[in-house]
């Protein structure tokens, strides 16, 4: 039997997981934040920690854990509200975080482990990316495989390459973005006010819907 995942899958998956790991989000302004005030080095762990959440909730959805949110409105809510609690805590943090105005060693940044958990937590806590990881890489999976388990992890690990290599790409731009700025100490702050304001926005639509 088949284990193999269809040749003519590839081309359609790796455009549509492009088109939906280019959309704006949470973890695209996480590690566009990151990268401004950590520099690009820690820029690019945040989009691995982004990743790492990704590849739990594929193993969740696999183990049919995730299928529960889809299932009971009271779960689906629970972590809701934990991740809008979560986006409030990193707007707080954001608004205050003292505004780029040298080198990357010079501004006050979280160590390397905290911007990876960060990461993880920002994406892990999103009941919307385990609902669509539901609902999206099986559309792609061969029911006729043998094992249909290694096809959906293979297209996980692929979705997850896509949105790490764009998230690793923010978070370098974010530290260019940063350097560009330096002179402003004013227009950095007015920055960092512009994205806590957006992870509050985030909360928000993710509290209400």
């Amino acid at each position: 039997m088949n284990t193999a995942i269809l040749p003519e899958t590839w081309p359609v998956f790796l455009f549509a997981a492009l088109m939906l790991n280019i959309t704006p989000g949470s973890d695209f302004l996480y590690c566009l934040n990151q990268g401004m005030h950590g520099g690009p080095r820690q820029g690019v762990i945040a989009s691995l920690g982004i990743a790492s959440g990704s590849i739990l909730h594929c193993l969740l959805a696999v183990s049919g854990l995730s299928a529960l949110l889809a299932i009971y409105p009271l779960a689906f809510n629970a972590l809701r509200w934990a991740g809008a609690a979560y986006l409030l805590w990193l707007a707080w943090r954001t608004w205050h975080t003292p505004a780029f105005v040298g080198a990357p060693a010079e501004s006050i940044a979280l160590d390397d482990f905290a911007v990876w958990r960060n990461g993880t937590l920002v994406n892990l806590l999103n009941p919307k990316v385990a609902v669509f990881i539901l609902a999206f890489i099986p559309q792609f999976v061969d029911p006729h495989a043998a094992h249909p388990v290694v096809q959906f992890l293979a297209l996980g690990l692929l979705f997850n390459l896509t949105g790490t290599s764009i998230n690793a790409c923010v978070g370098m731009s974010g530290a260019t973005l940063a350097r560009l700025l330096q002179r402003s100490k004013r227009l950095t702050r007015n920055l960092s006010r512009v994205s806590a304001t957006v992870f509050v926005l985030l909360a928000v639509r993710l509290f209400t819907e």
